[in-house]
């Protein structure tokens, strides 16, 4: 949510500046000064933020989809696990021939709550 909050505000913060800095020129020379562009000098510096983004985008994006994946994976080893021990547990209570009925089972859960 903070990441969010600043985000905003630093989304505000630049639209307000390329608002405000729309009349002032600046004469851009690409290639060793074969080319020149004359632009409004908002122009150039949205250019750079929004590159920044993407470059940002791009460079954040394969960690995230590796931690998805690695989330998926041991959430599935979880449940497995859980699934194995709940038949571990229904296995023991026929060795040991001692199977519990429900209402017994959920009276010890009650007490086990407060």
């Amino acid at each position: 949510m903070t990441r969010l909050v600043l985000v905003g505000i630093l989304l505000l913060l630049s639209l307000a500046f390329f608002l405000q800095n729309q009349e002032q020129e600046v004469t851009l020379r690409y290639f060793f000064g074969l080319l020149e562009a004359s632009t409004p000098i908002y122009k150039p510096i949205m250019a750079g933020f929004v590159i920044g983004l993407f470059v940002a985008v791009i460079l954040l994006f394969p960690p995230w989809v590796r931690a998805r994946i690695d989330l998926r994976r041991k959430t599935k080893a979880l449940q497995e696990a859980e699934a194995n021990l709940e038949r571990l547990r229904q296995s023991l209570e026929k060795v040991s021939g001692r199977a519990q009925s429900p209402a017994h089972m959920e009276s010890s859960r009650d007490f086990g709550d407060e």
